[in-house]
């Protein structure tokens, strides 16, 4: 008995109108939230990491500003070797250097990125300490000047190439790495979308069998037994559990074919109480 009670308590009269709606609200609503998550999800990620590629993009170009600033430098220099005229040699601005190199350190992200900016900027103080004696040896014959170019200023100078090319491997690494998480995460962000929408698939698929089992065949139900009462004469007598106007329509259709049955055997009753009176009167006449 308190069993029974219990469940008559947590159980609610819904309209068919009202449970096909709540079924059909609640598809709409996990569908809704998933899409929601999922598109949090990719923009969080696609910021996050498109602020990371546009770093790495910016710290190559520097490196690549970096390297082509020294290749103009060494050129120039190569170019007055046994000119004998220390006004020729170009000027170099170092603090420009220095600057770019902070901007480009600033915006490293990895231990390792940041050693190689690290080697490039001690490669460029060599190099820039080497150049500054052309000062003395410009006044010297060719030989001496191309002496000391290649043997002395050069080595300095592909030191500091091959560390900003290690330097921009690094961060072509990063990028890469980057890349690749940004894939990652719009693969991971679409993850609730799909999982939203199997959910939903299987939803409609249970109140397809839903409207299945309790809507559609107690109706073909009720059809089978109405062409049953009107082929044969049956009695009407299908029932189910239920709380809803499909309830309501099951009990008004076997209320009216109770009535019409009840109605049919009055005027069967009828019809031979009428026949029983016209014998009876013929019968008297004839007498």
């Amino acid at each position: 008995m308190q069993r029974k009670t219990f469940r008559n308590f947590f159980r609610i009269r819904m309209s068919m109108s009202a449970k096909l709606t709540l079924s059909l609200g609640a598809i709409a609503v996990i569908l809704l939230l998933s899409s929601i998550i999922s598109i949090m999800e990719y923009r969080r990620m696609s910021d996050y990491v498109s602020n990371l590629i546009a770093s790495n993009i910016n710290c190559i170009n520097i490196a690549q500003k970096l390297a082509n600033d020294s290749d103009s430098y060494n050129l120039r220099l190569l170019a007055i070797v046994g000119e004998k005229d220390p006004a020729l040699i170009p000027d170099v601005d170092c603090n420009a250097f220095l600057e770019e190199y902070d901007s480009l350190k600033a915006t490293l992200d990895s231990r390792e990125a940041a050693a190689r900016a690290d080697s490039v900027i001690y490669s460029y103080s060599a190099y820039m300490l080497t150049s500054m004696e052309f000062e003395k040896v410009i006044m010297n014959d060719f030989i001496d000047n191309r002496d000391w170019y290649f043997k002395r200023l050069q080595p300095k100078y592909q030191r500091l190439r091959s560390d900003i090319e290690k330097l921009n491997d690094v961060i072509y690494v990063q990028l890469k790495e980057n890349s690749q998480t940004f894939q990652d995460g719009f693969y991971r962000s679409i993850i609730p979308g799909v999982v939203s929408i199997g959910a939903g698939l299987l939803l409609v698929l249970l109140l397809l069998v839903f409207i299945l089992i309790y809507y559609i065949r107690p109706l073909k139900k009720m059809l089978a037994g109405i062409d049953d009462y009107k082929r044969a004469g049956r009695k009407y007598g299908y029932g189910f559990d239920g709380d809803d106007e499909l309830v309501t329509l099951n009990s008004d259709i076997t209320e009216l074919i109770d009535e019409n049955s009840e109605l049919k055997r009055r005027l069967a009753k009828l019809r031979e109480e009428r026949e029983k009176f016209i014998e009876t009167s013929s019968a008297a006449k004839e007498l």
